[in-house]
Formats: C-alpha cells, sequence, structure tokens
C-alpha cells in the first residue's frame, strides 16, 4: 500500500463539477493500493498517517500529528501511485489491485482513520476527480507498507 501524505492549508474533491469533499487545515492523502496488500497493511498504513509527526509545535519543530492539530483528512483513491515506468513509455499498472478489492481495502483506511479520531472526506472511488488542494510548507511523504 501506498499513500501520498500532502500537508495542506485546504483541499477540495471535485466529481462532475460537485465537490464532494472539502477540508480546512490537515492533510490530502493519495492512496494506492496494490494487489498483494492485506487488512494489516491498510491498518499499518492508516495508524501511520494519522501519527505522523509532520505539523509544526509552538517552537516551529515537526512535532506533532494531524490528530494533535484537530485537523481532517482528505482521502483520494489513486491507483496510479502504482504505475510501473521502467519499460516504455506507457506505464504498466499491473500491481494495481482490481477495483472489487481496491475499494474494500480503501474503505477500511478510511474506517481506521476514523476510528482514531479524524474526520474523513473522500473523493468518489473510480471517478474521474479534480483535486484541488494548498500544500502547506509543502511537506509530502511517502508512506509505504511494504
Amino acid at each position: 500500500m501506498r499513500v501520498l501524505v500532502q500537508r495542506a492549508k485546504r483541499g477540495s474533491v471535485r466529481v462532475d463539477q460537485k465537490t464532494v469533499g472539502d477540508i480546512g487545515p490537515g492533510l490530502v492523502l493519495l492512496v494506492g493500493i496494490s494487489q498483494e496488500d492485506t487488512e494489516a497493511d491498510v491498518r499499518f498504513c492508516a495508524e501511520k498517517v494519522a501519527h505522523l509527526r509532520i505539523f509544526e509545535d509552538s517552537s516551529a519543530k515537526m512535532n506533532e500529528s494531524v490528530l494533535d492539530q484537530g485537523g481532517s483528512v482528505l482521502s483520494i483513491s489513486q491507483f496510479t501511485l502504482y504505475g510501473d515506468c521502467k519499460k516504455g513509455r506507457r506505464p504498466n499498472f499491473l500491481r494495481a489491485a482490481k477495483p472489487e478489492k481496491a475499494k474494500q481495502l480503501y474503505e477500511l483506511f478510511n474506517s481506521y482513520l476514523r476510528e482514531l479520531g479524524l474526520v474523513v472526506e473522500t473523493g468518489e472511488f473510480g471517478a474521474m476527480m479534480e483535486v484541488e488542494l494548498i500544500n502547506d510548507g509543502p511537506v509530502t511523504i511517502l508512506v509505504e507498507s511494504e
């Protein structure tokens, strides 16, 4: 599992020109699920994301998590995180999970984040989406379960 974590001042996602997810300060997550991923991978990534200390404390040190800050999460399913560009010019997505499995694990990931106390907004699984964010810092971290 791969989660591209972006510290954001705000983020939103639209489907068919309708806003379906919108957050203020917090994290924008691009979430990729591979064929090999299990519930254990999902739980590991959810715990890691929720407790990742990438927000500044009163001393301007990155010592606080999104939970500490009371921030929200915008979670976007992103199978293209498993695009392999080693050969040719067109990415190969063979490692990405099939939609049925990916959707189930993506929803489980969001459920775990909610259980940890986070407010989670999402895009629409499988839809063409327009994602907008103001990256704060910028701070962008890749979290992987492998």
